[in-house]
């Protein structure tokens, strides 16, 4: 079962930004990192739900764990077939917001509030949200290119995303991400990704990736623009962004039935 953890987190990165990577933006969306905790709350109500619905603290379970982990290729269960190639695309998302036990949700979910507090004050709520949901969906297309018949669960495509997204902002305003902490703490969690048994290269790479085209989208674009044309150019970098997201998840519906065959003939 790969559990996509994102593995642990330096001291160092604890001040990612806290310092440097604010800008006027970051004082008109305001500080409340909204997004980010109802993120929280959802992986941990999902958590819960598995937990008592047939799993436990250590080993979460049952038909909603089952029915929601994203698995790609036609699979034969006591249902029948399961999985995105038979028909159940909403496992692309809802992987997404499945846990295997408290570590690692636990893991997940103290990245997120971290990387969120820093990130969706800059971005604002409704770019923060897309660059989260698009991530996730990166990070589902990852794991379903190179692995798509093993059972998938985790936020660390969405989360790793959030740390591609961090890199690019704060070189945007001049911060050097070594001496922030933020390099190493995706250079360790790439480590940990190639590694560690039972952690979805896929989904890390996918998300991470993916969160970087985001941030450079919503950063750089209309930070190339001229001064009148900046809120022009933050609607189009959202459109953009979107449309990545409908790539990821085609992408994902295609790789779930056609990728092994392709692959393994």
């Amino acid at each position: 079962m790969h559990t996509a953890s994102v593995g642990f987190h330096c001291p160092e990165c604890a001040k990612v930004g806290r310092q440097q990577v604010r800008t006027m933006a970051s004082i008109r969306a305001g500080t409340d990192p909204i997004v980010t905790k109802v993120l929280i709350a959802a992986n941990v109500v999902a958590f819960l739900a598995t937990s008592f619905g047939g799993g436990g603290l250590g080993q979460t379970g049952g038909s909603l764990y089952i029915d929601g982990l994203l698995i790609g290729g036609r699979i034969f269960s006591d249902v029948g077939f399961i999985g995105v190639d038979a028909g159940e695309w909403w496992r692309i998302v809802t992987g997404g917001f499945l846990h295997a036990n408290l570590m690692h949700i636990g893991f997940n979910m103290f990245l997120l509030w971290l990387l969120g507090s820093e990130l969706e004050p800059v971005l604002g709520r409704v770019r923060f949200g897309l660059l989260y949901g698009v991530s996730l969906l990166a990070g589902s297309f990852g794991v379903l290119l190179l692995d798509p018949v093993q059972p998938t669960v985790g936020a660390s495509g969405a989360v790793f995303g959030l740390m591609g997204a961090l890199l690019i902002a704060q070189r945007a305003v001049g911060v050097n991400p070594w001496q922030s902490g933020i390099g190493g703490l995706v250079a360790i969690n790439l480590v940990f990704t190639f590694l560690v048994p039972n952690i979805s290269i896929g989904g890390h790479l996918g998300g991470l990736v993916g969160g970087a085209v985001i941030a450079a989208l919503f950063i750089e674009l209309p930070r190339r623009v001229k001064l009148g044309d900046r809120r022009q150019a933050t609607i189009v970098a959202s459109a953009l962004v979107a449309l990545f997201g409908v790539a990821c998840f085609v992408g994902s519906l295609w790789a779930a039935g056609n990728w092994v065959d392709q692959a393994f003939g």
